[in-house]
C-alpha cells in the first residue's frame, strides 16, 4: 500500500454532531470509530431569549465556530422529528436550517440520522428511551466530568452513530 494511502486510511475520522434546537443546541466533536470513540469536545449552547433571528444567528455562529476550530470530516445531524407541538417543530426546523447553512458555507459533508438509528448505534436497540442512552454513553466513551444537559448527551450519541456509519 502506498504510504500516502496508508496515512489516509489510518487517519482518525472526526465528526461534528449536532442535536438541533431553538432553545438549546447540543454539539459534540468525536473522533476515531464506533469501537473506540474519542470525546474531543462537547457543549450545550443556549441562545438568549429574544428575537428569532438573533437566536438563529447564535446557532449558526456556534456551528461555524465548531467547524472552524475542529475541522470535522462530516457533520452528523438528527433528522427532523415531527412532534405534536408544531411551534417546537418549526423552531427545530429553523435551527436545522442555520446548522445546514453553516455546514454548507464550510463545505462539510452532511450525514443525517433518524432517532432510531442513533438509539441502535448507542444501545443496540432502536426503541431505547433517553435514559437508556444516557446510561450507555459512559460505557462507550470517556467523558470529562461535568454536568451535561440531555441535548449535549444527544449530540454525543449522534456522534457515536456518525462514527459507526461506514457510508462516511
Amino acid at each position: 500500500m502506498h504510504v500516502g494511502m496508508k496515512a489516509l486510511k489510518n487517519k482518525l475520522r472526526r465528526v461534528l454532531a449536532i442535536d438541533p434546537g431553538y432553545d438549546r443546541l447540543g454539539i459534540a466533536v468525536l473522533e476515531g470509530d464506533a469501537s473506540k470513540p474519542i470525546h474531543v469536545w462537547s457543549d450545550c449552547v443556549i441562545p438568549p431569549k429574544g428575537k428569532k433571528e438573533s437566536r438563529l444567528a447564535v446557532v449558526y455562529k456556534a456551528t461555524a465556530d465548531a467547524i472552524q476550530e475542529y475541522n470535522p470530516d462530516i457533520l452528523a445531524l438528527e433528522t427532523l422529528f415531527f412532534s405534536s407541538n408544531k411551534t417546537t417543530a418549526i423552531g427545530v426546523a429553523e435551527a436545522r436550517g442555520a446548522v445546514l447553512a453553516a455546514a454548507g458555507a464550510a463545505e462539510i459533508p452532511l450525514q443525517e440520522y433518524a432517532p432510531q438509528q442513533v438509539k441502535l448505534a448507542v444501545t443496540g436497540y432502536g426503541a431505547s428511551d433517553k435514559a437508556a442512552i444516557a446510561r450507555m454513553i459512559p460505557h462507550l466513551i470517556t467523558l470529562p466530568p461535568k454536568k451535561r444537559l440531555d441535548d449535549e448527551l444527544d449530540a454525543i450519541a449522534l456522534g457515536i452513530a456518525g462514527l459507526a456509519d461506514r457510508r462516511t
